[in-house]
C-alpha cells in the first residue's frame, strides 16, 4: 500500500517545515497541495497583527512585502513537502522577486488566498508564480525564486 500525498497542512505541519515563527509566520493553513507543483495558502488577516500598529493606525493595510512573504511561505510548505524536509533544519532564502504588482488593498477581516505554482526547479532553487486573492479579486501577483538550504 502506498502512502497518500499530503494535500493540506495545518499550523502544526507548517511549523515543522518553515523556520518562521510569530510575528513573522504569515500563513494559517495550506490546502490543495500538489507536491512539487502548486498549493493554496490561507491567511486570516486580523487587526491585532503587529504591522498594523504602524501601517497605518487610522487605516490599517497589510504591507505589500508581507503579502509577498506569505506567498513565499506557502510555496515553501509545498516545496518542503516535495523535498521531505518535515522536522529537518532548513532555511529558505529569497533570491528574486519579479513582476510584482499590487492591485487591491488587504485589510483586517479579509481572508487572503495565496495561489502558488512552480515555474521551474533546480535541486534546491525554486522559481514560483504567486497570486494573492481576496475573494475573486487579485490583491497581488509576483514571480519569485528562493533557495531551500537543508542543513545535513
Amino acid at each position: 500500500m502506498t502512502e497518500q500525498p499530503t494535500t493540506e497542512a495545518d499550523i502544526h505541519l507548517i511549523k515543522q517545515i518553515l523556520p518562521h515563527r510569530y510575528p513573522f509566520l504569515f500563513i494559517d493553513k495550506v490546502k490543495d497541495i500538489v507536491e512539487g507543483e502548486s498549493a493554496v495558502g490561507i491567511k486570516n488577516v486580523t487587526y491585532n497583527e503587529p504591522h498594523f500598529q504602524g501601517h497605518f493606525p487610522a487605516a490599517p493595510i497589510m504591507p505589500g512585502v508581507t503579502i509577498v512573504e506569505a506567498m513565499a511561505q506557502t510555496a515553501t510548505v509545498m516545496a518542503g513537502l516535495a523535498m521531505d524536509v518535515i522536522g529537518k533544519d532548513v532555511l529558505v532564502y529569497f533570491m528574486t522577486i519579479d513582476n510584482c504588482k499590487f492591485r487591491r488593498m488587504v485589510v483586517p477581516g479579509d481572508v487572503l488566498e495565496l495561489h502558488v505554482s512552480v515555474l521551474r526547479r533546480r535541486t534546491k532553487i525554486w522559481r514560483m508564480k504567486g497570486v494573492a486573492k481576496v475573494g475573486d479579486e487579485i490583491a497581488c501577483e509576483a514571480e519569485f525564486s528562493a533557495m531551500m538550504d537543508l542543513k545535513e
